[in-house]
């Protein structure tokens, strides 16, 4: 039982790991020189980065985010049709554990993404990494997920608002879809965590000044997203 225990540990570890990748820092130190962290809204996403270095680099970094959420749960699946792992556990406690394990190490590659250790704990709002792990879970969800965040970004132009519409549709999907309760559980936990990350934009939403795409942030409007972080 240890054993058994100590490899869903390193699973969840190595899923944090994926998700703490700092995709974003990293493009802008490459072609800048930079700290993202210092410019714009201070997050490392793939909206900060587009309007800091541009599409093309924020496109990379969005496919890299979303890459890191597939990852994640491409990696727990993968462990658990290993023979060492069928040494350790039955198949139907494998079978059993698989959904919450799965649904486990998705919301560590979330913490991961936002939370980052090799930033000092800091990162972006996990809305990338968050559809790739849905995408990985159940693709038909995650393809509609994006769908809602696509129609809502083409009506309002407003990233945040399109991510926190997603946020709020996935568990409603995922119960309709009629998905285990472990993924519905998991889009209700990740879509609850993406929408506090964007405190700070629902503050800015409420007073209109939220940017749309192709719009900076004013130096007040940093300055008060820095202190809110």
């Amino acid at each position: 039982m240890a054993l058994w225990l100590s490899l869903n540990i390193a699973i969840l570890l190595a899923a944090y790991l994926l998700g703490s990748l700092p995709t974003g820092y990293t493009a802008a130190k490459l072609l800048k020189g930079i700290d993202i962290r210092e410019v714009g809204s201070g997050s490392t996403g793939a909206t900060n980065v587009l309007r800091t270095l541009g599409k093309g680099p924020a496109i990379a970094v969005l496919l890299l985010d979303v890459l890191k959420g597939v990852a994640a749960i491409v990696l727990v699946r993968w462990a658990y049709t290993r023979e060492a792992v069928d040494m350790l556990a039955a198949p139907p406690v494998l079978d059993s554990w698989l959904p919450w394990m799965v649904t486990g190490a998705g919301l560590a590659a979330v913490l991961g993404h936002s939370k980052s250790i090799w930033l000092g704990f800091t990162g972006g709002k996990s809305v990338a990494t968050s559809l790739g792990i849905l995408l990985a879970l159940y693709w038909p969800v995650g393809l509609a997920t994006l769908g809602v965040f696509a129609i809502v970004i083409a009506i309002s132009r407003i990233v945040s608002l399109s991510s926190m519409s997603g946020a709020i549709a996935c568990p409603v999907l995922m119960i309709v879809a009629g998905q285990p309760l472990a993924y519905c559980l998991f889009a209700l936990a990740g879509g609850l965590y993406v929408i506090v990350r964007h405190r700070s934009n629902i503050e800015r939403l409420l007073a209109g000044a939220e940017p749309r795409i192709g719009e900076k942030l004013s130096q007040q409007q940093e300055a008060e997203t820095s202190a809110s972080q």
